[in-house]
C-alpha cells in the first residue's frame, strides 16, 4: 500500500505519462493525417478519370484540388514537379482544366502579378531568373535524392520551355497569362508558385 508521503508522487508520475501518451497519440494521428505529395500522386494512381462522368467525376477532381490545396510550401513543389500528381490534367476537358487551374493556384497569386508588373523591368527579369532557378535546384534535389539522374542535371529539359520564357519577357506576364490556354497556365503554374515565393521573401523590392 502507498504510504502518504509518497502518494502525491506517484499519481503526479501517472498524470505525466499520461500527458506523454495523449501528446503522442496527438503527433501520430497529426502526422498521419498530414497530406503529402506521395498521398496526391496515390491518389492519382488509383482513380481512373476517363471512366467517371457526372457527379462522380465532378467530386473526384474537386478532391484532387483539395489535396494539392492541402499540401505545404514543400510539399506543393514536389507534387508540381512530379508530374504523376498531374496525371489528371491531359485527361481533363478545356472547362475542367480551367477550373482546376483557378481551384489550385495558390491565394494571392493574382495579387502578386499585379505587384510583379509594378516592378522595373530588371527587378521583375530577376524575380523571373530567381524563380527558375529554385525550380531547377529542386528538381536536381529531388532527382538526386531519389537515384533519378535523369530528373537534374545539365541534361534535364528547362523547368519552363524558352519560347514561354521569351513570351512572359516581351509580352508582360499579368498579360500572357490572361490570355493563354489552360494548358499553357499549367506549364507555367510551378513558376508563378515560384515566383510568389520570391515576391514574399521581399527580396525584389528591396534597394527599389
Amino acid at each position: 500500500m502507498i504510504s502518504h508521503r509518497w502518494r502525491p508522487v506517484v499519481f503526479s508520475a501517472i498524470a505525466v505519462c499520461g500527458i506523454w501518451l495523449v501528446a503522442l497519440a496527438g503527433y501520430r494521428i497529426a502526422r498521419n493525417s498530414k497530406m503529402t505529395a506521395e498521398k496526391v500522386k496515390a491518389y492519382a494512381e488509383s482513380v481512373d478519370i476517363s471512366k467517371l462522368s457526372g457527379d462522380a467525376r465532378v467530386k473526384a477532381l474537386r478532391e484532387l484540388a483539395d489535396k494539392l490545396n492541402a499540401l505545404s510550401l514543400e510539399e506543393r513543389r514536389k507534387a508540381r514537379l512530379d508530374r504523376e500528381a498531374w496525371s489528371w490534367f491531359d485527361k481533363m476537358t478545356e472547362e475542367e482544366k480551367a477550373a482546376f487551374i483557378d481551384a489550385t493556384m495558390p491565394t494571392g497569386f493574382k495579387q502578386m502579378l499585379t505587384s510583379f508588373e509594378q516592378l522595373p523591368e530588371e527587378k521583375r527579369r530577376k524575380t523571373i531568373d530567381d524563380a527558375l532557378k529554385r525550380l531547377r535546384d529542386a528538381r536536381d534535389q529531388m532527382g538526386g535524392g531519389a537515384g533519378g539522374g535523369n530528373q537534374g542535371g545539365t541534361n534535364s529539359p528547362p523547368v519552363l520551355s524558352d519560347d514561354l520564357q521569351a513570351k512572359v519577357r516581351t509580352i508582360g506576364l499579368k498579360t500572357f497569362y490572361s490570355q493563354s490556354s489552360a494548358q499553357t497556365k499549367a506549364e507555367l503554374a510551378p513558376v508563378l508558385e515560384e515566383m510568389q515565393r520570391v515576391m514574399e521573401s521581399g527580396r525584389p523590392f528591396r534597394n527599389r
